[in-house]
């Protein structure tokens, strides 16, 4: 972060100081919401959430090094007291990245969001220092977090945004105004708050309303492939540069091909010439990312070799998307259990499938773990039958259904298209879902752990990990 004096910031958020000896005190440090991140010249932000009030470790805070405490009231140690410090967060973000004038990227999606925005930062990094979204810090709190970790050094700030209703975006976008905008998709997250994807459209498309004119330096990457996407070009003033598979994609992926461990291999084609990719990612999913990625760095100048070189060498950032761990014993764990829709549980069940094919050789099995995915409304019977469906045709081995009532749908969907007590077993919770891997897995399996956050299936991951710190993770 920029420094700024503790007059500045009361200045910026329409605060009152307290207990501040010195107003021209410097936060020179980070701002955050949690006392243990606190570093010396830090600000700390205190939330009152439903367990716990950030106001009770005030103190805390400020002994482990913070400069003051943001607050909605006196804490008995420097602060600055504020109406709103939601409100407060996104006025610093706003200031911060206005003096700046740090190069903005935003991208939202249903599906890939941090994937993509991983992918994003790790090519920009090529060209200059750059600060992007860690995990999926992507809505009120999160972005301005990420924002004001921004400091004069830094050439481009990534911000992914999610939305759960109609004006999110919108909000998001008057806090770190974008010059490029991406739209990954439109699908079935959150369809149950929504109402329908044609809504969903709505609230993603805030994105490309936000970005200045072409004149201005406005641009906004769209995928071509997805309909709703694409529509969206009527719905700005900037350039607009599409990209995916189609033909009239301007960077498009041609020659799409798993290697033997299921990782997409491509030619990428941009107005500036071809390259030839092989990610480190697994699943061929990864591809759409991948190109949205290329289609900003092409358009922040840098050239195809330069591209396809960071994308080949881009890994995981984030937590529990796609980790592939093998055991010393030759078992596979895929951790993909930070979150789950439609759309993201039937990429990863052919990505499962894909890593399979090399593994079965020696015999081994596939088994997707799969558990609730969350507010899906009423589509949620049918979205969760589709998927133990897929399951089946896609010949994956073994399905494990762990929970409630949305676990029952995707067992019985299996069931319907065609599987039998050995192929689909529904069980009521994590713990019996160890239990049965445990005793059921052999050399050669491999494993997808998959839910909505909700459920929490990484546990079932992390236990079938436990004890295997020899194993090889890759993909990161």
């Amino acid at each position: 972060m920029i420094a700024l004096s503790l007059a500045e910031i009361a200045e910026l958020t329409g605060g009152q100081s307290h207990d501040i000896p010195d107003p021209a005190t410097l936060v020179t440090g980070p701002v955050v919401i949690d006392s243990r991140q606190v570093e010396p010249g830090s600000l700390f932000a205190a939330f009152a959430g439903e367990n716990v009030d950030g106001h009770d470790y005030a103190e805390r805070a400020v002994a482990a090094g913070a400069v003051a405490v943001l607050a909605t009231r006196p804490v008995g140690v420097p602060a600055v007291v504020v109406d709103d410090v939601r409100t407060a967060l996104g006025a610093l973000a706003r200031a911060v990245v206005g003096r700046l004038g740090t190069r903005v990227v935003a991208l939202t999606g249903s599906a890939g969001k941090t994937s993509t925005k991983d992918l994003i930062a790790q090519v920009l990094q090529r060209k200059g220092p750059t600060v992007w979204t860690p995990g999926s810090l992507n809505n009120e709190i999160g972005l301005p977090l990420t924002a004001l970790r921004a400091d004069q050094d830094t050439e481009h700030l990534v911000l992914e945004m999610g939305a759960r209703g109609i004006g999110h975006i919108r909000y998001l976008t008057e806090l770190t105004p974008p010059s490029i905008g991406v739209v990954l998709n439109v699908g079935s997250a959150h369809i149950g708050e929504f109402g329908g994807r044609e809504q969903i459209a709505i609230a993603k498309g805030e994105l490309v309303e936000a970005l200045p004119s072409a004149e201005d330096g406005g641009i906004a990457v769209l995928n071509a492939d997805d309909p709703l996407v694409r529509a969206m070009a009527s719905r700005t003033h900037a350039r607009v540069t599409l990209f995916g598979e189609s033909d009239e994609a301007a960077v498009r992926a041609e020659k799409v091909r798993l290697t033997e461990t299921g990782q997409p291999s491509f030619t990428l084609h941009t107005p500036t010439g071809c390259g030839d990719v092989t990610l480190r990612l697994y699943g061929e999913h990864h591809v759409s990312n991948a190109l949205a990625a290329a289609a900003v760095a092409h358009e922040l100048g840098m050239s195809v070799d330069e591209i396809a070189t960071a994308l080949s060498g881009a890994g995981t950032l984030s937590r529990w998307r796609m980790e592939v761990t093998e055991r010393p014993d030759g078992v596979t764990i895929v951790n993909d259990a930070y979150n789950a829709n439609p759309e993201s549980m039937r990429a990863a069940l052919r990505a499962l499938v894909a890593i399979g094919r090399a593994k079965q050789a020696g015999g081994g099995r596939t088994w997707a773990v799969l558990g609730r995915m969350a507010e899906l409304g009423d589509e949620a019977l049918a979205e969760h039958d589709a998927v133990g469906r897929l399951a089946v045709r896609l010949n994956v081995s073994k399905l494990v259904a762990v929970g409630g009532r949305e676990a029952s749908w995707l067992q019985l969907g299996a069931y319907n298209e065609g599987s039998w007590g050995e192929e689909s077993v529904h069980v009521s919770d994590a713990r019996a879902a160890i239990d049965l891997l445990r005793s059921e897995l052999r050399p050669g399996d491999v494993v997808l752990v998959k839910a909505s956050r909700s459920v929490g299936l990484e546990r079932i991951a992390q236990a079938l990990l436990e004890g295997t710190t020899e194993g090889e993770v890759t993909g990161r």
